[in-house]
This record gives structure tokens, C-alpha cells and sequence, in this order.
């Protein structure tokens, strides 16, 4: 891995840490200071880890988050839902935590990928238990990876 590639990695993590912090402290603040996570490119994988006797919790959030997504209002929410995949892992990590990858393609550009956010937005009356249930569930971010996608070998010629 370069040492370029590395920077590029860890400072996009700083900012989805910092980004996650925002939206609870936006949420608790009547919604102010929100930052917005979005991605560059037209595909991002975006992996995190959860605990793990909390994955029913994590995808639970996600089953939410789905349905913040297709109920709302504006039309990108429903564009975001149609290019939004979340994959297990089968294999738990070193550390025993299980991870999951964001699958997003295609990208929303400008879109706002930032789940408490969202859930906030959609259920109101819910942000301290959903936040909970979140914080409780989340171990860590692992990696993100933005990009377009050089070869599609889904495609004829």
C-alpha cells in the first residue's frame, strides 16, 4: 500500500469518526453543525465492525435505515436505497468483531450517507433509542474505498 494511499485512507476514516460524532451532537443540538458524508467516485466500500453479540442490533439500524431512505420525501433518499448494500462477512476479524461492508453503487453525488443522520431525520421521536442501539452495536470503521469502476465485466463491447 502506498504510503499516499494510506493518508488518503486514514484521513477518510477521521472524517466518517468525526462526521458520526457531528450527527449525534447535531441531533442532541436540534439538528446544527450537521457534517455530511459523501463519497467521491461512482461506487464506495465503506467497511465497519460491529460486536459481536450486537449484530442483530446493526441490522436492525440498517432494516431503519431502509425504510428512512424509501419513505422519504426526496427523491435521492430513494436513489440512495436503490444503490445501498450492506454485506457480512463471513469471517469474523482478528479481533473477534464481525464486519460489514457498505456496498454503494451507483453513488448519490452530493447525497448525505451519514446513517444517524438519516434516521434522525425519519424518526424523530426516536433518536435517543436508535442512537443507542447504534452506538451500543458499532466497533469500529475499518476502510473506505471510493473510486469509479474501471472494468465492468458485466458489459459487452
Amino acid at each position: 500500500m502506498s504510503q499516499r494511499f494510506a493518508y488518503v485512507v486514514i484521513g477518510a476514516l477521521l472524517a466518517i469518526v468525526a462526521g458520526t460524532g457531528l450527527a449525534v451532537a447535531a441531533a442532541q443540538n436540534g439538528g446544527t453543525g450537521h457534517q455530511k458524508l459523501t463519497f467521491d467516485g461512482d461506487t464506495a466500500l465503506l467497511t465497519v465492525a460491529v460486536k459481536p453479540d450486537k449484530t442483530a442490533d446493526f441490522e436492525q439500524i440498517m432494516q431503519k435505515m431502509r425504510t428512512a431512505l424509501m419513505k422519504s420525501a426526496d427523491p435521492m433518499r430513494r436513489q440512495q436505497a436503490a444503490g445501498w448494500k450492506v454485506m457480512r462477512m463471513t469471517q469474523p476479524l482478528s479481533d473477534g468483531s464481525i464486519a460489514y461492508v457498505h456496498i454503494v453503487h451507483p453513488v448519490v453525488k452530493d447525497a448525505d450517507y451519514t446513517v444517524m443522520q438519516t434516521l434522525y431525520e425519519a424518526f424523530p421521536d426516536e433518536r435517543q433509542a436508535l442512537y443507542e442501539m447504534y452506538r451500543g452495536a458499532f466497533a469500529k470503521n475499518v476502510s473506505l474505498a471510493t473510486g469509479t469502476i474501471a472494468v465492468d465485466l458485466s458489459q459487452t463491447q
